[in-house]
């Protein structure tokens, strides 16, 4: 790595990386799918605050991205073997924890339709306090944008969660996913339109 930062903080946080820093992740990335538990641990070391900061995004707790980061890197370490350099590593490790993500949000809406407690949820908070359900409310729009952004198709989704919860300009969206500018405007452009129409299904509904 060039300087110290970048070789605290992986590549740039700009998503840009200097030829010596991609010749060196190129190493670590090639060490890695041949087994090497060293080069595993330092693609943690690099990766791990941009997969928790999607997550994290995405999922909308820190103690629940924790534990979907952890097994970004454990599905990372199995599935490492099939990464062929037709994408940029981040954009690949990034659909990793996008897919598992939208995965957990999907079992969270079922599981929410059975354990729903309509007696403590009905009950009104003493001494005017924040209840339960009133917290749900304030929040309820925020639910309902990740919940439909799970709804997506792939093409869309990683786009505009790279675009509206990592705040990446259209540029390093192109970069990441190897893909033209002119593309991934238009993929957000589409994903945008999708999702206004899920969101305005979900309350109709």
């Amino acid at each position: 790595m060039e300087t110290e930062s970048n070789d605290a903080n992986g590549p740039n946080q700009d998503g840009r990386e200097s030829r010596g820093e991609a010749l060196d992740l190129d190493a670590v990335i090639q060490r890695a799918i041949t087994g090497d538990s060293e080069s595993f641990a330092e693609l943690y070391r690099l990766f791990k605050p941009r997969m928790l900061g999607l997550c994290r995004h995405m999922l909308g707790s820190r103690e629940a991205a924790e534990d979907a980061t952890s097994e970004v890197f454990i599905r990372l370490k199995r599935g490492i073997a099939g990464y062929n350099g037709s994408v940029p590593f981040l954009g690949w490790l990034y659909s990793i924890a996008s897919h598992y993500c939208v995965d957990l949000i999907r079992r969270r809406q079922v599981e929410q339709r059975f354990m729903v407690d309509e007696d403590t949820e009905t009950q009104p908070a003493a001494g005017g306090a924040t209840s339960p359900l009133d917290e749900a409310m304030m929040t309820e729009q925020n639910a309902e944008v990740r919940k439909a952004i799970g709804l997506l198709p792939e093409k869309y989704r990683l786009p505009l969660v790279l675009r509206y919860y990592s705040d990446f300009s259209y540029d390093e969206i192109a970069r990441q996913l190897g893909f033209q500018r002119a593309h991934v405007a238009t993929l957000i452009f589409r994903g945008k339109q999708e999702l206004r129409q899920i969101l305005t299904k979900q309350k109709g509904n």
